[in-house]
């Protein structure tokens, strides 16, 4: 069986896909548990967690007849009340648990970095292959809006608007000086965190869904900020086999914001400021609805795109941001699940982010552009 199939765990055609969720942190509150429960087909059944407040704060928000559990030991016996796992624990545990899920049986989704190697990642897709069941990766930001419409101001017409493009910049910029601690913060390496390995899961995976494989990869990799262990100002630059260059720069040091996309072409250049809203709404407790407006920015917003001028005085034209759609992720996993989709984010193209991850912090380890 191929991995957008699974091997009968699902649940019968018509009827609701269970989901167990593990961890309710941010990555479990803010983005999995809620797009699950947008998701027509899915429903939130059971959430590892031992945290009596954050077993509240579930039920508060997706009724008392969530159950939970209070380590992922503890969902592998009930493999045959559940249809997919989903992995948003802190990133050293994401192989150990996918492994042992996709071990009972069970479908998984994980959340970034899929595991700290790309060889893990792929021993990860040769076990789901085997088992014959779906392993996802949550890459959320394919359905930013500003993501949507560079791919396709890039596939408009015969060229595009942009014409060929040339030069790609993206940035993941955040103003915070002072270090929140926690494991992303840590200097630990069995941690996986930093930004490297955190926003840089989000803007690499983009540059290779829009500009294909990477041939060369130099980075340079600090740490700003007193007390802080892990890398906090990152540059990123590829260069891709069809002969783009990407720029990529994620930092929580930025006391001023660069726009978020850069891309300059051979006709023209697109430069857009801002984060997609998403994530913002979704912080406020916003469940994405049926027939109500999701991810859509106002005009002040909108990207522009020409030659010549600057756009920060107006030079070029607007471009109308197409509305973010992240409910679009959970939706192709369960068309996966029923055999009538495909896989949104493989495995294989998540080991493919990792190994420019880690050949750029070889390069800025060692000072090197390093080869792919």
């Amino acid at each position: 069986m191929t991995e957008g199939m699974t091997s009968g765990t699902a649940g019968a055609t018509g009827s609701p896909l269970r989901v167990g969720l593990v961890g309710y942190g941010l990555a479990g509150s803010v983005f999995h548990a809620p797009l699950i429960a947008a998701t027509d087909g899915l429903v939130l059944d059971t959430v590892v967690t031992s945290n009596p407040e954050r077993q509240a704060q579930a039920r508060a928000s997706f009724g008392d007849g969530i159950r939970f559990v209070a380590t992922p030991d503890e969902l592998w016996p009930l493999a045959d009340e559940l249809d997919l796992i989903v992995i948003a624990s802190p990133n050293k545990t994401h192989v150990p648990i996918a492994t042992a899920a996709l071990k009972a049986g069970l479908p998984v989704v994980v959340d970034k970095p899929i595991a700290g190697t790309a060889a893990e990642a792929r021993e990860l897709a040769a076990l789901a292959e085997e088992r014959g069941l779906l392993l996802s990766v949550f890459q959320n930001r394919r359905w930013d809006n500003d993501f949507l419409t560079l791919r396709s101001l890039i596939a408009d017409g015969e060229l595009g608007s942009l014409g060929d493009v040339w030069r790609f910049e993206s940035r993941f910029e955040r103003w915070r000086p002072q270090p929140k601690g926690g494991w992303r913060e840590s200097g630990d390496p069995e941690e996986i965190g930093g930004l490297l390995y955190d926003l840089g899961s989000h803007v690499v995976d983009q540059a290779l869904v829009l500009f294909g494989p990477a041939v060369s990869v130099y980075a340079e990799s600090d740490v700003r900020r007193a007390g802080a262990a892990a890398d906090d100002d990152t540059f990123i630059a590829i260069t891709h086999a069809s002969g783009v260059r990407s720029h990529l720069y994620v930092s929580a040091t930025a006391a001023q914001l660069g726009p978020r996309f850069r891309v300059l072409g051979s006709k023209a250049g697109y430069v857009k400021y801002g984060l997609d809203p998403q994530e913002a709404v979704l912080r406020e407790g916003t469940i994405p609805a049926a027939g109500e407006p999701w991810g859509v920015e106002p005009e002040s917003m909108w990207g522009r795109i020409g030659s010549g001028e600057s756009p920060l005085t107006g030079g070029g034209r607007p471009v109308e941001t197409l509305p973010g759609a992240y409910p679009a992720y959970y939706a192709a996993v369960a068309a996966a699940l029923r055999g009538t989709g495909e896989n949104p984010v493989t495995a294989e193209q998540a080991a493919a982010a990792l190994d420019v991850l880690e050949a750029a912090r070889r390069s800025a380890r060692d000072g090197v552009t390093v080869t792919l």
